[in-house]
């Protein structure tokens, strides 16, 4: 689990399932309206030994916003009762292939903790490869020591972002291309449409490939290129609530750059605003 590459495969992960210090999170989320259960999912099916990480638990629950950054000491807290500890090597899934699964690699990453993966094609990719899956209740691990470290050089707040405008910094927006021109509305109710003045649009879909696989260096650094985009400036990435965003950022560092930021508040906060500039159809 080298900082060459932020993502392993099955076959990386099935061959050190058994290892003491690994760590498997299952970091399953779905959009508002999705009818879909993630807890209820992974109770019923997962990789084995795998533990369950609430995105909107894990939070600063007394923000309106949606699943804000939980408090350092709240994340510690959250770890410690889930068995994560110091020392230990996580590889973070999601039921989707490559969704959510980056946004919590990117939260352990903001708390201090960089010995963290992504499995490459999640749950979809795993159950593909003929691995073994574990049903039943799910195991509980003893509790470990985590010491949260904030990152702060990997989170934008508001002012951040008021004054990366103001300064044309390098934005990056993981929405779907309609929503980031304002043809296409928000799924959280009561946000205007469109996008930051100056903003690129990087759709997080078109990041991954059709098996839900992060794109080859490659792949990526054209699409990026396409977008108007130099990977090799220094990103802020924003999307609908802070989830996909963290998918550009994992791009970014397949690309070594591994110092993207991301604007936890994204356009739940900046759309819902009546002071912030908005652009649309650029």
């Amino acid at each position: 689990m080298s900082k060459t590459d932020p993502v392993v495969s099955p076959g990386w992960l099935a061959e050190h399932i058994n290892a003491p210090d690994l760590r498997i999170v299952d970091a399953s989320w779905f959009l508002p309206g999705d009818q879909r259960d993630a807890k209820s999912l992974y109770e019923t099916r997962r990789i084995p030994g795998a533990i369950f990480f609430d995105i909107d638990e894990i939070s600063d629950t007394e923000n309106s916003l949606p699943h804000m950054l939980p408090s350092p000491e709240k994340f510690a807290s959250r770890m410690k009762r889930l068995g994560i500890g110091d020392g230990c090597r996580i590889v973070v899934y999601d039921s989707q292939g490559l969704f959510s699964a980056a946004r919590v690699w990117w939260t352990f990453r903001v708390m201090g903790h960089e010995d963290v993966t992504v499995l490459d094609g999640g749950f979809p990719a795993w159950e593909r490869g003929g691995y073994e899956i574990e049903t039943g209740p799910p195991q509980h691990r003893m509790e470990r020591h985590f010491t949260a470290r904030m990152r702060s050089d990997l989170v934008r707040d508001l002012a951040d972002m008021r004054r990366a405008v103001e300064g044309g910094a390098n934005i990056l927006d993981a929405r779907p291309a309609p929503r980031f021109r304002g043809e296409a509305p928000e799924p959280r109710v009561g946000l205007k449409s469109g996008h930051m003045p100056g903003a690129k649009s990087v759709p997080s879909g078109s990041l991954v490939n059709e098996n839900g696989q992060l794109r080859s260096a490659d792949e990526l650094r054209a699409i990026f290129s396409s977008a108007g985009a130099d990977p090799a400036k220094p990103a802020l990435c924003t999307c609908g609530s802070g989830i996909t965003a963290a998918i550009i950022a994992l791009a970014l560092a397949r690309l070594g750059r591994w110092d993207a930021a991301v604007y936890d508040g994204s356009w739940a906060e900046w759309g819902s605003r009546d002071d912030t500039p908005i652009a649309v159809n650029t």
